[in-house]
Order: structure tokens, then sequence, then C-alpha cells
């Protein structure tokens, strides 16, 4: 992931400004918030700037994937495209069987980790697989993107800034 925000940082913040790089690299799976904290440190975005980029951009996707992903996973399987849209469902559902017993707390610890292959994007993938509440998923999900940013912003600009010193 580190070779990914470093090109993602280098190349977008060359063109466009470091706060928007950050808030972009923030939008992506995978890289999510984790991936834009990471960036701002590497792009020297002061934390108080970059922890509202960071989680804005993070969050923004979650309302549209859990309202829209099963839609969009249907009409997947009519097309082509169906083996990506079995992939999903596949990954979604390997990670899910562990969260159907306290689903709020247990999505809230599966967003807020930052561990590979969690986040906000799987996270809403697997709250919208389960039928979780909409309010209830988007709430563990906004208190997991803050225990990742906790956990992520201490890390990358405690020992990235320790680094750079």
């Amino acid at each position: 992931m580190n070779a990914f925000v470093n090109w993602f940082a280098g190349t977008l913040g060359r063109y466009i400004s470091k706060e928007l790089a950050v808030f972009i690299v923030s939008l992506f799976p995978i890289l999510e918030c984790r991936g834009g904290l990471i960036a701002a440190a590497l792009l020297k975005v002061p934390i108080i700037h970059a922890v509202p980029l960071c989680v804005i951009g993070n969050i923004l996707p979650i309302p549209f994937i859990l309202l829209f992903i099963k839609k969009i996973l249907h009409w997947m399987k009519g097309t082509k495209l169906h083996g990506i849209a079995d992939w999903v469902e596949r990954h979604a559902a390997k990670r899910s069987g562990k969260l159907k017993n306290g689903e709020f707390v247990a999505l809230m610890l599966f967003v807020g980790i930052p561990l590979p292959g969690t986040g906000a994007w799987t996270g809403s993938l697997i709250g919208a697989l389960l039928d979780m509440d909409v309010k209830k998923a988007v709430l563990a999900e906004l208190l997991g993107v803050a225990i990742a940013t906790v956990i992520v912003a201490s890390l990358s600009y405690g020992l990235l800034g320790a680094i750079g010193a």
C-alpha cells in the first residue's frame, strides 16, 4: 500500500494541491483514510488539515455503497461482469461471517482496525449484504473510521514525522 500511496501522492501532488491529492487518495477503496493520512504526512500537509480531508473522503462513498451496491451487483450478474459480482459477494461473505452476532460493534471494529481488506468500502459492502439498517451501519462505520484515523494518524505523523526529522 505504501508504494501505491507514494505513487499517488507524488503524481497527484505535482498537478493539484496537496490537500486535494490527500482527499482524492482517501476516496479510493483499499487506500481510504489510511492511505490519505500516509499521503498527507509524506506531502507535509498539517495534521489539522489532513484529518478532516481524509475522514470526509473516506466516509463520502459509504451511503452510496450501502444504498446501491446490491442493485449494482444484481445488474452486473446479467452482464459479462458477472464474475466480478460473484467475486465481490464471495469476498464480502468471507469477511462477514464473524459480524452476524453483535454486528454493530463487529462492523465498527472491522472498519476501525487498519488491516488490509478492512475499511469503510468493504464494511459498507458487508453491511449492505447483511441487510443492516442503513443508519446503524453508517454510525458503526463512522466510529470505525474515527478509530482508524486515530491509529493511522498517530503512526503516520508520529513515525513518519520522526523518520523525516
